[in-house]
C-alpha cells in the first residue's frame, strides 16, 4: 500500500485565478467589403481571447467600422461614433472614414483610436491597449482559435469572400484608390482554401466581392499556385477571373459575381453560367451610358458595344440576371444625356438596379469639373430613372410567373392559425440585402434556413416573387 505521502492533493483553481474575458462590441457600415474587414478583425480578436458583446453595456470596448465613400455615409459613420461616445464612451474607429482620422478627432476628441481601412494589425493594438486580453497560467494554456474558421456577420448559409483590395481604376467621382491603395490580389490557393472551408462549415453561396473583380490577379501577374486538396488535386489555377471562376464552380455551391468590369474576358465566364457552375448573376457598375458623362467620369465609353455583348450574354444563357448602379446628376449631364441613360435602359432591359443622386466626394476629381445640377434636378431624374426601371423589373419579373426554380431559405416563418407556414428566400437572381425576395407559402416544417428548394412562382410584383414549394 503506497504511503499517504506520496499522493497530492490536486489544485483547485478559484475564481479569483481565472481573468474574465473582456468583451469588444462591433458597429460594422457600408459595403460588403467592409464587412469582410469587421469579420477578419473579430476573427483576430477572438483568438486572443475576446469574447464579443450583442451591445454597448455589455461591451469593455467598441469598435465602429466606418464608411466614407460618400458624404452621406461619413454623416452616417459619424452618427454611429457619436452613438456608441454615448452609450459605451470606450470607441476605436477604423475603416474608410479613418483616414479623416483629424474631422473624427475634431468631433469626438474622446476616442480612442482612429485607424484607416484595413489596418487589421493597428485596430487589434488598439483594443488590446483599451481592454487587455485575458491573461494568467491557465488562460493561456487555451489553444487560439484557428482564424480561417473566423467569425461570419452573415447567416450561416451565405458568405462574402474577397478576392482582393484596392482598385486601379481612377474614376472622376470615386476616392477609394485614395482610401485602399491600389489592385493587391490574394493568391488563388488561398481564395479557394478560404472558400472549401466555408463550404465545409455550412455555406451555400459565395458571393465574390472586390474593388474590381475582372481584374483579379493583374498585380501578381495572373500567377498560378498550386490547389491543394481533395477537389484541387495539386493542379495549378491561374489568378484570373476566368479561372478563379471555373475552380470555385467546382465546390457545388451557388457563387455570384459582384463588382464586375465588362472587360472582354468577362465573356467567358457566361458559358460556365449556362452550364450551371456558378450563379448565372453579373453586378456589373455602368455608373452610365451617356458618352459624354462616362468621359468626365473616366470610365470607358463603349456603351454601344456592351449592348451588343449584353445580348449576345442572353443568347448563351438565357437565365442571366444583370445588377448594375448608376449616377444621375453628374456635374454637366445635359437632359440629353439623361434621356440617352433612359433609352439605353430600354434596350439594356436590366433585371436589377440602384441609384445614387450625385454627391461630392471631398478629394473627389469631380468636384472640379463644371455644370454643378441643382439638387431638385437631380431627385427630377432620380425619380424618373427609379421609374423606369421598377416598370423594366416587374416585367422581367411577371415573365417567371409560371415556372420553376430554386431558391435559398433565408428566414422561416411560423405556423399561421390554418397551419401554413410562410418562408422569405431568394432565387439565383437575388443577392442578400440588395435585389428582391422569393415569399412563399406552404412551405414544409422540415424545411431549414440555407435549404435550396424548387418552388413554383405564381405572383410578381416590381421588386418581389411569390409562390410555394414544388
Amino acid at each position: 500500500m503506497a504511503n499517504q505521502s506520496d499522493h497530492t492533493t490536486p489544485k483547485q483553481i478559484s475564481p479569483k485565478q481565472i481573468q474574465a474575458s473582456p468583451k469588444v462590441g462591433m458597429v460594422s457600415l457600408g459595403c460588403p467589403k467592409a464587412l469582410v474587414d469587421s469579420e477578419r478583425i473579430l476573427t483576430s480578436l477572438r483568438s486572443d481571447g475576446y469574447e464579443m458583446s450583442a451591445d454597448y453595456a455589455g461591451a469593455d470596448v467598441v469598435l465602429v467600422n466606418t464608411c466614407g465613400f460618400l458624404d452621406s455615409a461619413k454623416e452616417e459613420s459619424l452618427d454611429a461614433i457619436g452613438e456608441a461616445m454615448a452609450e459605451n464612451g470606450k470607441v476605436i474607429v477604423t475603416g474608410c472614414m479613418g483616414n479623416e482620422a483629424d474631422a473624427i478627432r475634431a468631433r469626438f476628441p474622446d476616442v480612442l483610436a482612429v485607424t484607416g481601412a484595413h489596418q487589421y494589425e493597428d485596430v487589434v493594438s488598439a483594443v488590446h491597449e483599451a481592454a487587455p486580453p485575458a491573461r494568467g497560467e491557465y488562460i493561456d494554456l487555451i489553444p487560439q482559435a484557428n482564424a480561417d474558421s473566423g467569425i461570419k456577420l452573415t447567416p450561416r448559409h451565405y458568405s462574402y469572400l474577397k478576392i482582393s483590395e484596392g482598385c486601379n481604376h481612377r474614376c472622376s467621382f470615386c476616392i477609394i484608390p485614395a482610401l485602399r491603395g491600389d489592385l493587391v490580389s490574394r493568391r488563388p490557393d488561398a481564395i479557394l482554401r478560404e472558400a472549401e472551408k466555408l463550404v465545409a462549415a455550412g455555406t451555400k453561396e459565395l458571393l465574390i466581392i472586390s474593388q474590381d473583380t475582372s481584374a483579379y490577379g493583374v498585380d501578381i501577374k495572373h500567377q498560378p499556385r498550386a490547389w491543394n486538396g481533395p477537389i484541387g488535386g495539386g493542379r495549378e489555377v491561374r489568378a484570373h477571373m476566368t479561372d478563379l471562376a471555373a475552380a470555385l464552380g467546382e465546390l457545388g455551391v451557388w457563387t455570384r459575381l459582384h463588382y464586375v468590369y465588362p472587360y472582354p474576358h468577362v465573356d467567358k465566364v457566361i458559358p460556365l453560367m449556362a452550364e450551371g457552375k456558378i450563379t448565372p448573376y453579373l453586378d456589373i457598375p455602368f455608373q452610365h451610358a451617356a458618352p459624354s458623362v462616362l468621359k468626365r467620369m473616366k470610365r470607358p465609353a463603349n456603351e454601344a458595344k456592351v449592348l451588343q455583348r449584353v445580348k449576345s450574354w442572353r443568347e448563351i444563357c438565357p437565365d442571366l440576371t444583370i445588377r448594375s448602379t448608376f449616377v444621375v446628376g453628374f456635374p454637366g449631364e445635359s437632359e440629353e444625356d439623361f434621356q440617352y441613360l433612359l433609352n439605353w435602359l430600354d434596350e439594356a432591359q436590366l433585371d436589377r438596379v440602384g441609384a445614387f443622386r450625385f454627391e461630392p466626394v471631398e478629394g473627389a476629381a469631380a468636384n472640379d469639373l463644371d455644370g454643378a445640377l441643382p439638387e431638385e434636378v437631380k431627385e427630377e431624374r432620380y425619380q424618373r430613372l427609379m421609374e423606369k426601371t421598377a416598370a423594366i423589373s416587374a416585367a422581367r419579373l411577371q415573365a417567371k410567373v409560371g415556372r420553376t426554380l430554386p431558391v435559398i431559405i433565408d428566414e422561416m416563418g411560423e405556423a399561421d392559425e390554418d397551419g401554413d407556414i410562410g418562408a422569405t428566400a431568394r432565387s439565383q437572381a437575388d443577392a442578400p440585402e440588395i435585389d428582391g425576395n422569393v415569399f412563399l407559402r406552404n412551405v414544409d416544417a422540415a424545411v431549414q434556413v440555407g435549404d435550396i428548394i424548387n418552388v413554383t412562382i405564381e405572383e410578381a410584383d416590381e421588386h418581389d416573387l411569390y409562390g410555394a414549394p414544388v
